[in-house]
């Protein structure tokens, strides 16, 4: 009983051993290759493998997801006798468990090994500076050589990446020195630039200014020498007017006069009273040093009264044989009325000027005038207002400029 009892678990541990064996499960993502009896057979998929016990063996799992192998840093010699360390990263799959598992023993170590060689062929033809600039390139040409070597293994390169390039202590120094001293560069080119286009906008500016206040000057003169010239021309009409009111007054206190002489009659005596009253008069100007009285006063006055018709106080002028005079004897030459002849004096007030806006100098204004300010500045001006110097038909005669008060003449009675 006991030797069947023993030979039924031996039978039972190789029947559960052997089971074992011939069922295998292979996870998603991964690949195996089968063999019978030491000959490849078949490449076994994701799922559950049924092998014959003792007969099939199925090698190790193959991973067919991509894969990320990073290198540490290796020393590179560039085209200028110059090392560095590059530090790159590649990424790969395996599309054919078959090939890489009889035509590449360690395909990651062939890989590791192939990037390494390939790098420095690479690098080798390239100078530092294309080196630090040329990483793309550096990049792509990886890649080809490495897939083109990678395809007989089953394997399938998709990127080739450079993670770092480390040059000598003594090359970044210098490096830093050139970046610095380029920033400066920069820097110093930016100022210069700066200042060159604020002076250049100052410039501009203060142009700008200066024409608008030369613009602003000369219209300024033009409008001053526009109103000293008109009011030249009106105070001298003005003049010419007030001299000839003036005068015509003055003429008419003269022809007053003299008929108010003539009308009273005056005798000789009250002739040389006026004349004595007259000499202190004369001897108060300031040029009159001296006065010197005549010895033979009483004949002077008695040759006045002669020359006035009077001798011997009897107011004939047949007794000295003198006649009268010819002032004395003058009549006025008016109508007796008390009335001059009346002088047309139309037109006398009248300006002739042209209107500010129609005479030549306003046609050199700039088009600067234009701007607000010069408008609101120019509102106040106006057009000059023209001189009417038409008589007002009132019952006195006087005559007014532009609603100014009445002329004097208009307050005598006797002017026309």
């Amino acid at each position: 009983m006991d030797a069947i009892l023993f030979a039924f678990l031996i039978i039972a541990v190789l029947a559960v051993v052997t089971l074992l064996r011939s069922v295998r499960i292979v996870p998603q993502a991964r690949a195996a290759v089968v063999e019978r009896l030491g000959r490849y057979t078949r490449t076994q998929g994701p799922g559950v493998a049924v092998l014959v016990p003792f007969v099939d063996r199925m090698r190790p799992l193959i991973d067919m997801r991509e894969q990320v192998v990073s290198f540490p840093p290796q020393p590179v010699i560039t085209s200028d006798n110059l090392t560095v360390g590059i530090d790159s990263v590649i990424y790969f799959q395996v599309t054919d468990p078959r090939a890489a598992t009889y035509e590449i023993q360690n395909y990651i170590q062939a890989v590791e090994q192939l990037t390494i060689t390939t790098l420095r062929n690479v690098v080798g033809s390239l100078n530092l500076e294309q080196t630090l600039t040329s990483r793309d390139g550096i990049n792509t040409q990886l890649r080809g050589v490495l897939d083109e070597a990678t395809g007989p293994w089953g394997i399938r390169v998709a990127r080739v990446e450079i993670k770092a390039i480390e040059p000598p202590a003594s090359i970044r120094d210098a490096m830093e020195k050139q970046m610095r001293a380029d920033r400066d560069k920069r820097a110093i080119i930016l100022s210069a630039e700066g200042q060159r286009e604020s002076a250049i906008k100052t410039a501009e500016g203060q142009k700008a200014a200066q024409i608008l206040a030369a613009e602003g000057a000369k219209t300024a003169a033009i409008l001053s020498a526009e109103a000293e010239r008109q009011s030249r021309i009106l105070r001298a009409e003005g003049d010419r007017a007030a001299r000839y009111l003036t005068a015509q007054g003055q003429a008419k206190a003269i022809e007053t006069t003299f008929n108010a002489i003539h009308a009273a009659k005056p005798d000789p005596a009250l002739l040389a009273y006026q004349y004595l009253q007259t000499l202190p008069q004369i001897a108060q100007g300031d040029a009159n040093k001296m006065w010197i009285v005549p010895s033979e006063f009483s004949k002077a006055l008695e040759g006045l009264a002669g020359m006035a018709g009077a001798v011997g106080g009897s107011g004939s002028g047949s007794e000295s044989g003198g006649s009268t005079p010819s002032w004395l004897a003058a009549t006025s030459t008016g109508s007796g009325t008390g009335t001059a002849e009346k002088i047309d004096t139309d037109g006398w007030f009248d300006s002739n000027l042209p209107p500010a806006a129609l005479q030549p100098e306003a046609a050199n204004l700039r088009a600067s005038d234009d701007d607000p300010q010069s408008v609101l500045a120019h509102q106040g001006l106006g057009a000059p207002a023209a001189i009417d110097a038409a008589p007002l038909a009132d019952a006195t005669g006087a005559t007014s400029i532009n609603g100014a008060e009445p002329d004097y003449r208009s307050s005598h009675p006797d002017n026309a």
